[in-house]
């Protein structure tokens, strides 16, 4: 198959590109550093042409909700306009679990907007929400730190590895469109601050995880299970504790 990733130069992207053409599928990765700009169409029809799949990992540079909508409308109204153009068989799309029940934040309403617009254009879809990465837990951390002590609510997480978000990618774009949203998720669930209070100890942070009832996230407050998923999902094989160990061997 023909498989374009819009932002197949990233994290996620690059690693999707690389297991898809293990499996013998030709892959174009587009971003705007490879002539495909999906924020203005530049050359999004040329390269869409006889492709059977279309991956779209791209992300806002803005948390902020303004200019996170404009930039989710216009890349998936461009993508969705450029498909049906061409007649591509398969949309996926990368959200976030709890997208639809966290609308207090302006990212998270952008990323519904996505969502809506992929089930509503025609084009056989998937959409994946994933949990948050295992990644983010250093960047929550820090994010969450005054002084000595890390303030961090006790809302329940359920972080996935990178590697594992590529390959159910991979795994999904190869696939049937489901024509629904599934949901992935690392295979260790706990409160947050037992995450954030783990990867101190193993970073040999002597900071004092503070723990709260507050159910925010980022400042905001959401629903207390807003970051798991709701029912039954596709979990990842790496656990917390070998993203924990990564790091160590990394130091």
């Amino acid at each position: 198959m023909k498989i374009v990733i819009i932002g197949g130069t990233g994290l996620i992207g690059s690693n999707v590109a690389k297991k898809l053409r293990q499996l013998g599928h030709t892959v174009i990765a587009g971003s705007p550093s490879t002539g495909i700009n999906a924020l203005t169409g530049e050359g999004l029809s040329d390269a869409l042409e006889n492709t059977d799949v279309v991956i779209d990992l791209s992300n806002s540079t803005s948390f902020e909700e303004g200019p996170a909508i404009q930039f989710f409308e216009t890349v998936g109204r461009n993508i969705l306009a450029a498909e049906t153009s061409a007649g591509v068989k398969h949309h996926l799309i990368l959200s976030i679990v709890g997208t639809h029940v966290m609308g207090s934040m302006g990212y998270m309403r952008a990323k519904k907007i996505q969502e809506d617009l992929v089930q509503k254009s025609g084009v056989p879809y998937t959409i994946i929400r994933s949990t948050q990465f295992q990644e983010f837990v250093p960047t929550i951390t820090a994010g969450s730190a005054s002084g000595d002590t890390v303030h961090i609510s006790t809302v329940d997480f359920q972080p996935i590895a990178a590697e594992d978000v590529a390959a159910f990618v991979t795994q999904f774009a190869v696939s049937e469109p489901a024509n629904a949203i599934v949901e992935i998720a690392g295979p260790d669930r706990a409160f947050m601050s037992d995450f954030v209070a783990k990867y101190l100890d193993k970073s040999g942070d002597e900071k004092t995880v503070v723990a709260n009832d507050r159910n925010e996230y980022f400042g905001v407050v959401i629903p207390k299970s807003a970051l798991v998923p709701e029912g039954t999902a596709n979990l990842g094989k790496i656990r917390f504790s070998d993203f924990l160990d990564s790091l160590a061997v990394k130091a």
